[in-house]
């Protein structure tokens, strides 16, 4: 037991958040990061590297399924993911739940992430590494997008925040990498941060969107664990009706695909697009420096 501990996440100047920890359940220095898992009694598993919350077990359904379904169905006829980051394994369980998804993969910078996820997040990634269509790739993610010769239909990029590691993921030079490996209208669909605290990140990527796909977005989802109110979830593409596919379609492409979902539904779908106006405001910043 660990009564009384407490991890203090300080992501956001000025505001510092806490967790109560009942146990430690692994802690390591990683070749790329600092990684500790705890259980907190509201959150569950509660999953932090370099002291930045990244999923716990409670709440991760919510990002997981707005990340991949959104652009899966969206799309409408994606066979070909490519996930950058995302070492949980949680995002990738979700988009292996798409029949037509012939071949995932997944290139994720630490292979320890990955070995750990599998041991202590198995109630959410079970059989991912088994499924046939998965392939993991231990690499660094711009490297990978930027050598690579294979094309995808859909790419999304579950990262850190642009700090460390992760900073390289919100460049200007990956978004670039990322557009030359997208089959035509193909989607790039990214972790952006909470706009109420991290305004300047939505704005930038927006920017630099902006400056390569036709259509640069963002989309919302309300999760407990992002300390702030909504999480933006970037949306590039040069394939604008696809940000507008209409319910009816999406309907029946959920009816088809046969699972079923905690958070994401169709009408959640489209309804994420409407954004508050502070958010739009930020989007539309970036639309105009871009």
């Amino acid at each position: 037991m660990s009564d009384g501990l407490i991890f203090n996440e300080t992501l956001y100047p000025g505001v510092q958040v806490s967790y109560s920890c009942e146990d430690i359940l692994f802690q390591d220095r990683t070749e790329h990061q600092d990684l500790v898992l705890f259980t907190n009694p509201v959150f569950g598993k509660v999953l932090m590297l370099d002291g930045i919350t990244q999923v716990t077990t409670a709440d991760e359904f919510i990002y997981h399924e707005m990340m991949s379904h959104v652009p899966l169905f969206a799309h409408g006829s994606a066979r070909k993911v490519l996930i950058v980051g995302g070492g949980d394994c949680g995002l990738a369980e979700e988009v292996l739940k798409h029949p037509a998804v012939e071949t995932l993969t997944q290139v994720e910078i630490d292979a320890s992430v990955v070995e750990f996820s599998k041991a202590h997040f198995s109630d959410f990634n079970a059989g991912v590494v088994d499924d046939p269509r998965f392939e993991l790739v231990i690499a660094d993610g711009m490297a990978f997008v930027a050598e690579t010769d294979r094309a995808f239909d859909v790419v999304i990029v579950d990262s850190t925040d642009p700090h460390g590691p992760g900073a390289i993921l919100f460049s200007e030079e990956f978004y670039r990498a990322v557009h030359r490996c997208l089959t035509p209208g193909g989607i790039l669909v990214t972790q952006n941060g909470v706009p109420f605290l991290q305004r300047d990140e939505l704005v930038t990527s927006v920017a630099r969107f902006t400056r390569i796909f036709k259509d640069a977005a963002a989309y919302i989802a309300a999760i407990p664990t992002y300390f702030g109110g909504h999480m933006a979830l970037g949306w590039a593409t040069d394939n604008a009706d696809l940000r507008e596919t209409p319910v009816a379609v999406l309907r029946d492409r959920f009816s088809a695909a046969g699972f079923q979902t905690r958070y994401y539904t169709p009408d959640v779908h489209a309804a994420a697009f409407a954004l508050p106006r502070f958010i739009l405001d930020a989007v539309e910043d970036g639309r105009a420096n871009a």
